[in-house]
């Protein structure tokens, strides 16, 4: 049985990004991810100006002890001032480009204009309140690298070196499947012995959320031909042909037989709880990922080893998930060999709570939950200790 690392360390050996990309403008490239590095044309700011509206002057000036500056002019934003002889002052305004000959600039709150002139109460030092040329970006700077996600703080940022358009990957292509005879799609009459289909909606959401490009292929019914024939038409157009459940040895689960029949799969059995069984494959060029059954083992299979393995194909920089360590408000006595992962929440007082109930088929905990708690194999837990906490949003 692989522990949780090492199934890590091959799902991202193995994820190979893909490579094709389109130029896209900065208005629908929310969420993809850069095909390459974006280097800064200018700099930020680009010139030095105002942090806040105030008085334009030299410090020089003000050391003499003048008891006032006289007034030339008003800078707004967007306009440049005339450049300052000795003794004079300008009224600023927050961005406004700072005028030759000053060197500071003084907070109105702490000036007292009349009469033309503009007098300073407070100590002055050289750049106080000055936004200098370049102090955010510099000309030439990588500003986002190959392989970030662009984030809607992103696009503000390549907006304001002049970045219009971008080069991004292609949306990562992903069939999925659900396989079972026993699965009813909602809205359909639940007939004896049927359940309805969870996991589609679970999983098509799942990624969904993360940018991938999914076809469903919906239900496939356990039948050898059926199965291997919708495997091979979902694989010959996809990067990724995904299915829950039908991966086991039992005489019903005829993914495995398929697999065998179309490609490769190398079957998995991960120590963590809820989950365990889980499948990797290839399909001529698509690579195959099989997932438990039970709703919640999918759920959180899905979090924990497929989706590593699918940012690696999208050609995501690789980053671990968060890690909180907080407060136990709960007991845990099960010393269980297997690496657990219990749906919790956190309470009002910064604590984590868990689910009473933590079976693998019950859905309800993980609308419930806000969070992980991740225990190693072997590891109980008493009231107060600390607990790693993995957030959800982070996840989905």
């Amino acid at each position: 049985m692989l522990d949780l690392d090492s199934a890590l360390v091959r799902l991202r050996a193995v994820a190979r990004p893909v490579t094709a990309s389109e130029t896209l403008p900065l208005a629908q490239a929310l969420g993809r991810v850069l095909a390459e590095a974006v280097i800064a044309p200018i700099d930020v700011p680009g010139f030095d100006n105002s942090a806040m509206d105030g008085y334009a002057l030299n410090v020089a000036d003000f050391s003499q002890v003048l008891e006032s500056f006289a007034l030339n002019g008003r800078i707004a934003a967007g306009e440049v001032g005339a450049a300052l002889a000795p003794g004079e002052a300008a009224r600023i305004f927050t961005g406004a480009p700072i005028p030759d000959g000053a060197n500071v600039v003084a907070m109105q709150e702490v000036c007292v204009a009349e009469n033309g002139k503009v007098r300073v109460d407070a100590p002055l030092k050289t750049g106080m309140n000055i936004r200098r040329r370049g102090e955010d970006i510099s000309t030439g700077r990588v500003v986002l690298a190959a392989g970030a996600r662009l984030a809607p703080q992103s696009l503000g940022l390549l907006a304001s070196i002049g970045v219009a358009q971008v080069q991004v990957l292609v949306p990562l292509k992903v069939a999925l499947l659900s396989t079972g005879n026993e699965l009813t799609e909602p809205g359909q009459p639940l007939l004896p012995g049927k359940i309805y289909n969870s996991n589609r909606y679970a999983l098509l959401g799942l990624l969904q959320k993360m940018g991938c490009s999914v076809t469903d292929f919906g239900i496939v019914p356990d039948n050898l031909g059926a199965t291997v024939s919708t495997l091979a038409r979902a694989a010959a157009d996809h990067d990724v042909v995904m299915t829950s459940g039908g991966v086991s040895v039992g005489e019903e689960d005829h993914v495995k037989m398929a697999l065998q029949q179309l490609g490769e799969l190398d079957l998995w059995q991960v120590n963590i709880k809820p989950g365990k069984p889980f499948a990797l494959g290839r399909i001529g060029s698509a690579d195959f990922i099989g997932l438990p059954g039970n709703p919640v083992s999918a759920f959180v299979t899905f979090l924990m080893l497929a989706r590593p393995f699918l940012l690696g194909r999208m050609g995501l920089v690789h980053t671990d998930p968060l890690r909180l360590k907080l407060s136990a408000a709960f007991e845990w006595r099960k010393a269980d060999k297997r690496h657990n992962f219990l749906r919790a929440r956190l309470t009002h007082d910064g604590q984590v709570e868990l689910f009473p109930h933590q079976g693998s088929g019950v859905l309800t905990s993980l609308v419930w939950s806000d969070g992980l708690v991740e225990l190693a194999p072997g590891r109980t837990v008493a009231p107060g200790e600390w607990v790693s906490y993995l957030p959800l949003a982070n996840l989905v």
